[in-house]
């Protein structure tokens, strides 16, 4: 992959990992778009360290925070003496569910997920989800992370692990769900955007043995080029997502999933 292709690459990961319309659609169908070999799993996986990075520097008070209520509860089994020990707790929850749920799913993603057609479906379909979620709990989303039960961290740890499709968004889910659920936009937005980094770096985890063995190739400056583009495309992201978020909400993004879907539709399905 030439470094100019990497550099868009690294862009549109670190403007769609934190933006609810699915980075792995935009990713999967550039090829289409731009005529250039699609960069693989390897290349995806790098962009995504990117973003967890960003996710973990613009977060680093919160992720302190987390880690000390985890040791504290966890490793010195010190019950209800760190603030953010719920918060820690649904994490957990959160993050076990999406790795039992990918296990189930991901032959299914890796056969059918990254054709056109299924990116096309679930862009619509998800879209058109957030859309009703967001609008639904206008009136009454007032729950904050500290009154979430455990049955909903479980939910959406389950629904996140869907997002191994390209076109359903990991953040896209997450919220939906959330928000179905009454929790707070700034709350579902700070709780989707942590639920990122564990999974983020189990992803990079499982794909190390194929990297050492030899049997997934890549380019160390392509990958590297794309790691630093998407962490500091997601550091601004982030903090003006949070804010149109908060005064917006997720009604517009949800509109351009279903637009960019059927633009798809007529340009890579229709014309083919």
């Amino acid at each position: 992959m030439d470094y100019i292709s990497s550099t868009i690459y690294g862009i549109i990961q670190g403007l769609t990992e934190f933006l609810p319309v699915s980075s792995s659609a935009h990713l999967a169908l550039l090829p289409h778009f731009m005529h250039i070999k699609d960069p693989g799993v390897t290349f995806d996986l790098a962009m995504h360290i990117g973003t967890a990075l960003a996710i973990l520097l613009y977060f680093r008070k919160m992720v302190y925070e987390l880690i000390s209520a985890t040791w504290s509860w966890v490793i010195l089994q010190k019950e209800n003496s760190h603030p953010q020990r719920y918060y820690a707790l649904n994490m957990i929850i959160a993050t076990l569910a999406t790795v039992v749920m990918v296990l189930i799913v991901k032959k299914a993603a890796s056969e059918y997920g990254r054709s056109p057609e299924m990116i096309v479906f679930n862009l619509f379909v998800f879209g058109v989800l957030m859309y009703i979620a967001d609008n639904l709990s206008k009136s009454n989303a007032d729950l904050e992370m500290k009154n979430f039960q455990w049955k909903a961290s479980l939910a959406i740890g389950l629904f996140q692990a869907f997002a191994i499709f390209p076109g359903v968004s990991r953040s896209g889910s997450t919220l939906t769900i959330s928000r179905f659920m009454h929790l707070t936009r700034e709350e579902a937005t700070r709780f989707s955007f942590l639920l990122a980094v564990p999974i983020i770096f189990g992803g990079m985890l499982e794909h190390i043995p194929a990297l050492v063995r030899g049997e997934e190739s890549f380019d160390v400056i392509a990958c590297t080029i794309g790691i630093a583009i998407s962490f500091l495309t997601g550091l601004l992201t982030i903090h003006f997502f949070l804010g149109i978020v908060k005064k917006v909400g997720l009604s517009v993004f949800a509109v351009y999933r279903v637009i960019f879907s059927v633009v798809v539709y007529w340009i890579v399905i229709k014309t083919h």
